[in-house]
């Protein structure tokens, strides 16, 4: 089977579908659970695939620290090695370079840095990112890019974006020929929309199997992401998925469903549920906060995890309070159902053609809290 998008329904901007891959199809718009190092943290591969995900993203940064490419391929491959053989995106590096390696040191070759963990020094070309994607096996392999810290001036974001356009081509070539398996390029450009236009349009000169939208959510107020979508998105293939990297909280994927976003992944679910927070349909809940610790009803009336089938926010203040570890487990658990509740009830939304009133739904609960006290 080759890798295509099929759209089913729209509503404006909006789409939704399904992606077909060799390993199963992924419905969109789709979120997918970060397992960064091989592990979606706090969870078994089954939990995850019963949330309702249909694919996880892996780190080539990451991994390539740890265990190392070339020893999961002796292995069998990441699919193999982490349980989940449904498809899996990897990213190739780019941000966690900019953002937790040390000592970098960026040149037309590529960028040589210090591992954030024990300071031994790595190289990362466009073609060694792709590489390990190769050995790791994954579905969906993203260019090497430069993402600019934020702020950034005009002029080093232009500079930065022609750096990552010859990258991504020499990612593409080194991609080569993989059946089944897809390449995505990513545009850059900051906030500024004549560049992501610039960008665009220089990787559907390349030709990618799909497009994601890299360097936003690192700062920049929400009406300015939306605002580099609006004028971005537009200029891309509408034959192909379009991914934005690294997006967020509940209305922030709504939002940017409405602007045609079919792609999305984030630590945020994960991340929040070994920190006591849950998402729920009427805004965010701290566990921590005593006004639960004697509260007998679910996490969310609506939601059928675990966390909310079988205990009250009164035992999960008290296992987050006693710092137990099944705590983490069952607030991630919680959270990654939410996210994918969220995804069927944002297709739903667009096949039936009411989109803006559900997203408009999601941006009040979450501009709000949901503590009773």
């Amino acid at each position: 089977m080759s890798f295509s998008l099929t759209v089913n329904a729209t509503d404006g901007a909006a789409r939704t579908g399904f992606i077909a891959t060799p390993r199963g199809e992924i419905r969109t718009p789709a979120f997918m659970p970060v397992g960064t190092a091989g592990t979606v943290k706090a969870m078994l591969p089954a939990s995850v695939r019963e949330t309702g995900a249909d694919i996880l993203l892996g780190n080539t940064y990451h991994l390539m620290l740890r265990p190392g490419a070339e020893r999961i391929a002796r292995l069998g491959g990441l699919h193999k090695f982490m349980g989940w053989e449904r498809p899996i995106l990897t990213d190739s590096g780019g941000f966690q370079v900019m953002s937790l390696a040390k000592l970098r040191k960026i040149t037309e070759d590529g960028v040589r840095f210090q591992s954030h963990i024990d300071g031994a020094e790595y190289f990362l070309s466009p073609e060694r990112a792709m590489e390990i994607q190769r050995l790791l096996g994954s579905d969906i392999q993203m260019v090497l890019d430069e993402c600019p810290a934020f702020p950034a001036t005009k002029s080093d974001i232009e500079k930065s974006l022609a750096l990552t356009t010859r990258w991504a081509a020499r990612s593409k070539a080194a991609f080569g020929a993989q059946p089944g398996r897809a390449c995505f390029g990513i545009v850059q450009g900051g906030v500024f929309a004549d560049l992501r236009q610039r960008s665009a349009e220089a990787l559907i000169e390349i030709g990618f199997d799909g497009y994601a939208m890299g360097g936003l959510a690192v700062g920049e107020a929400q009406s300015a992401m939306f605002e580099t979508l609006d004028a971005a998105v537009p200029h891309l293939p509408k034959d192909k998925p379009r991914y934005l990297m690294g997006v967020g909280k509940p209305d922030d994927i709504a939002g940017a469903v409405l602007r045609g976003i079919d792609m999305f992944d984030c630590v945020i679910p994960t991340r929040s549920g070994r920190n006591a927070q849950a998402f729920t349909r009427v805004g965010t809940l701290n566990l921590r906060n005593a006004c639960h610790a004697e509260d007998t009803a679910p996490l969310d009336k609506e939601c059928a995890c675990p966390a909310c089938r079988q205990f009250s926010r009164a035992y999960l203040h008290h296992t987050v309070k006693a710092n137990e570890i099944i705590a983490a487990m069952l607030l991630t658990w919680h959270n990654l159902t939410y996210y994918q509740d969220l995804m069927k009830s944002l297709r739903d939304a667009v096949t039936e053609g009411r989109l803006a009133a559900c997203a408009a739904e999601i941006a009040q609960a979450y501009a709000r809290t949901a503590e009773p006290c």
